[in-house]
């Protein structure tokens, strides 16, 4: 059974296979061609975080292929009450054909493949985030940029970000350059498995040293959910992290500003940069709805 609970799940040809799949689904879609292979198919989204994109984008996706989904808040079910994962996975299995999650704990997502007889897609744990990194990099591709080659700063927190561009480091052959404050690194374990793969990962405490020559600048907010009782001393903390137009000059000619959103204007990212010619982040936003399409299609089809 094919899950993807992170990139290091995927092979680099599949992941490939996906970042392709999903712009020639977007071509074509969107020039009123129908496709509907998953016609019956039946989606479970278990979302114990609230979402925007990573919800709506998931349930377009499938619509638009045909299929349907069931949306289920840690309310609608019975682990609520403590209901084991393992039984919510088996029984969940024998109704649907592929369980999106989004929560908390990386192990919620593990122990559900685990038991689950249907694919289990990560849409979202404190560790890793990996449709939106493949999102973002089917983004870069659609912008006529290789991957191979490629120069990515990362500026910012180390989360679950973060940790799923170091896995797509080591998956795609790129360089990740990541400027984190002392103490925000990625996962060491995380960072340690994409070294060992041969990953071309440079870590630094200067956002400019960081952007220094990158096609690709990306960024998050400070404090992710769970995190809101750490966001004043974390704004204090990133505050020398901000992406920002002076920021953008150390950045290659013609560099790409990345945001998954949502964005904290004046706090990440400033409103002219958002806002400006380099940024690419609704084209981005728009583009999880794409490759989430090739990943069910693949995986449910």
């Amino acid at each position: 059974m094919k899950h993807i609970r992170r990139i290091l799940d995927l092979q680099p040809e599949e992941a490939e296979r996906l970042i392709y799949r999903g712009l020639e689904l977007k071509r074509h879609l969107k020039k009123g061609f129908t496709h509907r292979p998953l016609v019956g198919k039946i989606l479970a989204l278990i979302f114990e975080k609230p979402s925007t994109r990573t919800r709506v984008s998931f349930e377009a996706a499938m619509m638009k292929l045909g299929g349907q989904t069931i949306f289920l808040s840690a309310r609608d079910l019975q682990l609520a009450r403590g209901e084991p994962l393992k039984d919510t996975a088996r029984v969940l299995s024998r109704y649907v054909d592929g369980i999106v999650v989004r929560t908390f704990g990386q192990e919620v997502v593990e122990e559900l493949a685990a038991h689950a007889t249907v694919p289990v897609i990560n849409g979202l744990s404190d560790r890793f985030h990996p449709c939106q990194v493949l999102s973002d990099l089917l983004t870069v591709v659609e912008t006529g940029r290789r991957l191979n080659g490629l120069r990515v700063a990362w500026v910012g927190d180390g989360n679950n970000m973060a940790n799923s561009w170091v896995e797509a480091a080591a998956l795609f052959g790129f360089e990740l350059r990541l400027a984190c404050p002392e103490g925000y690194d990625p996962d060491p374990q995380v960072l340690e498995e994409a070294r060992e793969r041969g990953a071309r990962i440079n870590l630094f405490r200067d956002p400019r040293e960081a952007v220094s020559g990158a096609e690709v600048v990306n960024t998050d907010v400070w404090a992710s959910m769970g995190q809101e009782a750490e966001a004043e001393e974390r704004r204090r903390i990133f505050q020398p992290f901000q992406v920002n137009a002076e920021l953008l000059k150390h950045a290659a000619p013609g560099a790409i500003v990345l945001h998954c959103l949502p964005a904290h204007r004046g706090e990440e990212i400033t409103e002219e940069v958002l806002e400006g010619p380099q940024s690419v982040v609704w084209d981005q936003s728009e583009n999880k709805m794409w490759l989430h399409a090739a990943v069910l299609e693949w995986l449910l089809g």
